[in-house]
C-alpha cells in the first residue's frame, strides 16, 4: 500500500497502481509524487505494470492546482516539474511493458502520465488533450516529446499547441491510444491484455524494442530458448496439434 490516496495490487506478476483522488478527480498532488514514487518502488520485479485511475471520470485530470497554486517562484516550478517528470520517467523505463488503464478523462498532466505507459487501452467514452495552453503553461513532465514519438512532431505541436481534446476514436486512428473497448468490458479488457502481457518473453522483446544490442537480443533468446516454460508452451502446442490431427 503506497499511501491512501494510491494503491498498489501486486498478484501472480501483476502489478496495478490505482491513483484513487475522486475529490480532486485523480489529480496529482505533491504528496500524490510522493506515493507514485513509493508504488513504483512496491511494483519492482512485476512482469507487466497496470496505472489506472479510480472511479469512471478521470484516468489522471492533471496537476492538482488547488495545491500546486502554492507555487509562486521559478525555482520551486522547476522542482515541482523535475519531481514529476523523473517519475514519468520511471514509468517509461520500467523494466517490463506498462499499460495505461484509461478508466477516464486524461487531461493536461493525466495525458503526459499516459504517454509515459508503453501501451494505453481506454474505454469508449474516453477523452484525452494535452490542453496546458488553456493555462498559458506548456507540458513539463516529458509528455510533449513523448507525444510526438507516437504521433510526428506536426501533429504533437498541433494538438499540445492548441490544446485540442480528442474523443478516443480520434486518438486510436491517429496511434495516441492503442486500444479503444466499450465501458462494460473495461475493466475486464484491461485486466485481460494486461495479463497476456505479463511473460517473460514481453518482457524480453519490451527491452529489445528498448534499444538492447544485436548480442543482447540473442542472448534473450537464447534464455527463454531453455528456459521451462518454453519446452511446457512446446508441450502443449504439440500436444493440441495431436488432438486435431
Amino acid at each position: 500500500m503506497a499511501g491512501a490516496e494510491l494503491n498498489v495490487q501486486c498478484d501472480d506478476g501483476l502489478a496495478v497502481i490505482t491513483i484513487d483522488r475522486p475529490q480532486a478527480r485523480n489529480a496529482i498532488a505533491p504528496e500524490t509524487m510522493d506515493q507514485l514514487d513509493r508504488a513504483l518502488d512496491e511494483a519492482a520485479g512485476a512482469r507487466a505494470l497496470v496505472i489506472t485511475g479510480g472511479g469512471d471520470r478521470a484516468f489522471v485530470s492533471g496537476g492538482d492546482l488547488k495545491q500546486l497554486a502554492a507555487i509562486r517562484t521559478e525555482p520551486d516550478a522547476a522542482a515541482m516539474a523535475w519531481r514529476m517528470r523523473t517519475l514519468c520517467d520511471r514509468i517509461a523505463a520500467f523494466p517490463a511493458p506498462v499499460i495505461a488503464a484509461m478508466n477516464g478523462h486524461a487531461l493536461g498532466g493525466g495525458a503526459e502520465v499516459a504517454v509515459a505507459a508503453d501501451i494505453r487501452i481506454a474505454a469508449a467514452d474516453v477523452k484525452i488533450a494535452f490542453n496546458q495552453v488553456s493555462l498559458a503553461i506548456m507540458p513539463a513532465w516529458g509528455g510533449a516529446e513523448r507525444l510526438a514519438a507516437l504521433v510526428g512532431r506536426s501533429q504533437a505541436l498541433l494538438l499540445a499547441g492548441t490544446g485540442t481534446m480528442l474523443d478516443a476514436a480520434a486518438a486510436e486512428r491517429i496511434g495516441l491510444i492503442n486500444r479503444v473497448v466499450p465501458r462494460d468490458s473495461f475493466d475486464a479488457d484491461w485486466r485481460a491484455l494486461a495479463r497476456s502481457l505479463a511473460n517473460p518473453s514481453a518482457v524480453e522483446i519490451k527491452r529489445v524494442i528498448d534499444g538492447a544490442s544485436p548480442d543482447e537480443a540473442v542472448a534473450a533468446f537464447a534464455r527463454l530458448w531453455v528456459a521451462d516454460d518454453h519446452w511446457a508452451a512446446a508441450d502443449r502446442l504439440d500436444q493440441q496439434r495431436r488432438a486435431q490431427s
